[in-house]
């Protein structure tokens, strides 16, 4: 019988990616707590002044200026979240987002992966050595047709490296490297506690 991990587990992607989208939101937030105050605020104030008696003159009134800047700001935000690595019984996801938001999601089977190329745990909290376009730190997949392909950065990629190569030795997958972190073989996807 062959080793399948009993749930999916998802990684998403680093905080350094998703900060311009968290910032984005505390921006539109500011923007419209702003406006809402103008729109409270006394008649004779500059600020209610500007928000509501400016709209008159306007194309687009502040309250859907408020309304849009948080709902564009709320999508790219869970667009973010859409990205990453996913982990489950039938073999691994990743998520990737193409150009203009275009989203991709590719699939290999467990049976599909021939090799696995992990950094070692120095290697994923440090160095960014390139290898070609993509950092050594890194974990690779070499595929059943020749082909390689490179998981994107994740959030705990350490985690993310320790779970796949229990799985990959488990599944009697070969694996270049190794994060030094594995004691037994457990399962790599059972709750601790």
């Amino acid at each position: 019988m062959t080793y399948r991990p009993e749930k999916r587990i998802a990684f998403g992607p680093p905080l350094k990616e998703r900060l311009p989208a968290l910032l984005y939101l505390a921006f539109a937030l500011g923007v419209s707590a702003v406006i809402v105050y103008g729109q409270n605020a006394p008649s004779s104030s500059r600020i209610f002044q500007y928000v509501v008696e400016g709209d008159r003159h306007r194309l687009v009134s502040s309250s859907v200026c408020a309304i849009i800047l948080c709902v564009s700001a709320l999508a790219m935000v869970l667009r973010e979240q859409m990205r990453g690595v996913v982990v489950h019984p039938e073999g691994i996801e990743l998520r990737e987002l193409l150009t203009f938001g275009v989203p991709r999601v590719r699939r290999f089977a467990w049976s599909q992966i021939d090799r696995m190329a992990v950094p070692s745990a120095q290697a994923s909290a440090g160095a960014a050595a390139v290898s070609g376009s993509v950092p050594a730190s890194n974990i690779r997949l070499d595929l059943w047709d020749g082909s390689r392909t490179w998981l994107p950065d994740v959030g705990d990629r350490i985690a993310l490296s320790v779970m796949l190569e229990r799985v990959a030795l488990a599944r009697a997958i070969p694996i270049e490297g190794g994060t030094g972190l594995m004691d037994d073989l457990g399962n790599p996807l059972q709750d601790d506690g």
